[in-house]
């Protein structure tokens, strides 16, 4: 596990995944770089369904790939959530998985027991290319099982530059500043923090978006966390985060209606600047250039501010990964996919297909000229090293109930306290399940 704020995080383009079918076969032909003769062969990848944009990288990069070794790749497609956890999980032990499986790195990865179900690529030679900081998301009893597909999305804040302008305020580097901006704007008539309570997830993003603030007080909170050591309601540090989240509420800075604003609204009311500021994950970058095309580069991102203006920095999540399947009937072939997926030039092909939302996971990728202008206000704080994963990727501890807690405790609900303490009840059930230690 890493275990430190000070590693640098780092990534290739989007973290969703994609629909659609490539398909067909073809003729047994030498490869083109002069390897052995590959039989007709048609790879399958099992991929999430959620984004569209990135199945063109995807279609780009495949068809490349099959001009070069005359193998084709048949794209499948799975739900999101829960009910594609458990998909996967029927198909791994059901012995019908694809060659190649895209799907979450970090904390979900274990749940998969790759040691039983996925290749070990820890001494393929382009590792070496690929950045410390997503093998350690990827990485089970010492072995690495994956690489990136997409990028480390940073949690923060998106803001509206225009309106930054119009009022006169500055990137805010700690808590303080941030509640004197939203003093200004909620003055000015605009909604300061805009509350989309109504797609739960999204409330736990300023509780999530603080792991780096935690860490910078508390290094060693994500293992003490993970071995029961220390409590989230116990430990100052992590009761801060909840208490950010009430604090919102309790000044008066989100919009009256947050309970019943959705996710979307929440994207045109940050666009049209009647909301001002969204705590958010950058994923939603690709959504917000989807829909407001014309506005993606009047929006910012700041990291989540902390107490001290000196420690401030990004909290990221480490993108998804691709697997192959230990049990497919392709192994060799879907292990020159994915070495070939990871090239410098077929990462840069990725992106003129779909636009990166962070800074490149693998070495020698340059991000192009058309980056959105928010992934631009995050490269500071990766070139500088101030970044730090999110606990999930530290700890094999996430409770499923926190989208609920985090909305009692930002609707003002219950105190900051309380939600601590059903968030430690709440990992307490899982931690048994996966029969951790001191637990």
């Amino acid at each position: 596990m890493l275990k430190t704020r000070n590693k640098v995080l780092t990534v290739v383009c989007s973290a969703a995944l994609f629909t659609g079918i490539l398909a067909g076969c073809s003729s047994s032909k030498e490869s083109s770089s002069g390897g052995s003769d590959s039989k007709e062969t048609t790879l399958t990848l099992l991929m999430d369904n959620q984004s569209p944009a990135s199945m063109e990288g995807y279609k780009a990069v495949a068809a490349e790939f099959e001009k070069k070794y005359h193998i084709k790749t048949e794209i499948e497609t799975r739900p999101g959530g829960s009910e594609g956890d458990n998909l996967i999980k029927t198909r791994l032990a059901t012995g019908d998985m694809s060659d190649l499986m895209a799907y979450n790195s970090g904390s979900l990865l274990q749940a998969l027991n790759p040691e039983k179900n996925f290749v070990d690529l820890t001494n393929e030679p382009y590792m070496n290319t690929i950045l410390d900081t997503f093998k350690t998301a990827v990485t089970v009893n010492n072995k690495v099982y994956g690489v990136p597909v997409g990028s480390f999305n940073s949690g923060g804040w998106f803001y509206n530059k225009k309106v930054y302008k119009e009022l006169g305020l500055s990137v805010p580097k700690t808590w303080d500043e941030l509640m004197a901006n939203n003093a200004k704007i909620k003055a000015a008539g605009k909604t300061a923090v805009i509350g989309t309570y109504k797609d739960t997830w999204t409330s736990q993003v300023i509780m999530l978006a603080d792991n780096y603030n935690v860490l910078a007080k508390d290094p060693s909170f994500p293992d003490d966390f993970t071995a029961n050591k220390a409590k989230m309601a116990t430990t100052p540090a992590a009761l801060r985060s909840f208490e950010k989240l009430a604090d919102i509420y309790k000044k008066g800075y989100m919009n009256k209606d947050f309970n019943s604003t959705g996710y979307e609204a929440g994207l045109k009311m940050l666009v049209d600047g009647t909301g001002v500021q969204y705590p958010m994950i950058s994923f939603a970058l690709a959504n917000l250039a989807k829909l407001y095309p014309d506005q993606i580069n009047n929006i910012g991102f700041f990291p989540q501010p902390g107490d001290s203006a000196d420690k401030n920095g990004i909290t990221a999540w480490a993108p998804g990964a691709m697997y192959i399947n230990k049990s497919g009937k392709h192994v060799a072939e879907a292990k020159k996919w994915v070495a070939f997926f990871v090239k410098p030039e077929s990462v840069k092909l990725y992106m003129t297909k779909a636009a990166p939302d962070g800074p490149p996971a693998v070495k020698g990728v340059e991000l192009p000229e058309n980056t959105y202008a928010a992934v631009k206000d995050m490269l500071p704080y990766f070139n500088e090293g101030k970044t730090a994963p999110a606990l999930e990727f530290l700890s094999p501890l996430k409770g499923p109930n926190l989208p609920q807690i985090a909305s009692q405790v930002g609707g003002g609900m219950i105190s900051p306290k309380e939600g601590a303490k059903s968030y430690d009840k709440d990992v307490e059930q899982q931690a048994k399940q996966l029969g951790l230690k001191g637990w």
